[in-house]
């Protein structure tokens, strides 16, 4: 993921990069003849305000020596001394980059959200909703734990997609979105199977009609079918229960599960179709 970031900065650094490089042996230059003047009134240094061009060369030569917080002080003192020069619009995205790669994960998606909202229309603005998405994405913890993280970053991939459809960033969204989806139904399902053990089938039916509904094309579909027939036989809904039953041997009819829940229910006849009124069956028709 970070060589993907890393390599279409480059490829928009590229013209900028061409643009600047004259002004370096000038910096270089300046930055030798440069006296910083110490003032003793009060016992501070005196504030000297630096070049817009040395300070961005230097910012720019720590990130490429993987300095990146360095970088970041770097290129957030670019914007600091020089906030309305062609430079700042380019350091602050370089700054969120650098915090990313230093993961400082809340300060780059901040730098990243406050470049998106102050230059909207600039070219690398696909980059910067990318950058806030992938950094929700890269905290998403194992599901025995909170699950903020990943509702945050499916919120942002899916903003990628929205916004910039036919960008390589929402392409690499896309394929992350189905691995949050998958993580959040995930916990769906270890919630409920803790509900369903307890005997708590209410609450258990809650959590596996929630993977149906909003997950039902992850790899938890299956079994969350099965699971919700054992949870309706418990409580006494037979006929919920044969539909999820009949929609899991229709959509999925080689998976281990149906042959669960086709044992749960031995003896019933599971009408491909099921219950057509039920809400499972409507679920599913919306998808397959």
């Amino acid at each position: 993921m970070r060589i993907f970031l890393l390599s279409h900065l480059k490829r928009r650094l590229a013209r900028f990069d061409r643009v600047a490089r004259p002004w370096r042996a000038l910096v270089v230059a300046f930055a030798l003849a440069l006296t910083v003047a110490a003032c003793e009134s009060d016992g501070e240094d005196a504030y000297v305000e630096q070049p817009v061009e040395e300070l961005y060369t230097s910012a720019h030569d720590a990130m490429l020596d993987g300095e990146f917080t360095t970088a970041a002080k770097g290129f957030d003192e670019v914007e600091r001394q020089h906030p309305y020069s062609t430079w700042a619009t380019r350091a602050q995205i370089m700054a969120a980059f650098c915090y990313y790669q230093d993961n400082d994960y809340d300060q780059a998606i901040i730098a990243a959200l406050r470049f998106a909202e102050l230059h909207p229309g600039h070219p690398d603005a696909p980059y910067a909703y990318y950058l806030i998405a992938v950094s929700y994405y890269e905290q998403i913890s194992d599901i025995g734990r909170d699950q903020n993280a990943t509702l945050l970053a499916l919120e942002s991939l899916e903003e990628v997609t929205r916004r910039y459809p036919s960008t390589p960033y929402a392409k690499d969204a896309k394929l992350k979105l189905d691995l949050a989806r998958d993580h959040l139904a995930g916990k769906d399902m270890e919630v409920g199977r803790f509900y369903l053990k307890r005997g708590e089938y209410i609450a258990a039916i809650g959590r596996f009609r929630r993977v149906i509904e909003r997950y039902q094309t992850t790899s938890h579909a299956p079994e969350a079918l099965h699971r919700l027939a054992e949870a309706y036989v418990s409580v006494g809904l037979r006929q919920e229960a044969q539909t999820a039953a009949a929609v899991l041997g229709h959509n999925f009819p080689n998976s281990a599960w149906y042959r669960d829940s086709y044992a749960l229910l031995e003896g019933v006849d599971l009408s491909p179709e099921g219950d057509k009124e039920s809400w499972i069956s409507r679920a599913f028709n919306s998808v397959f």
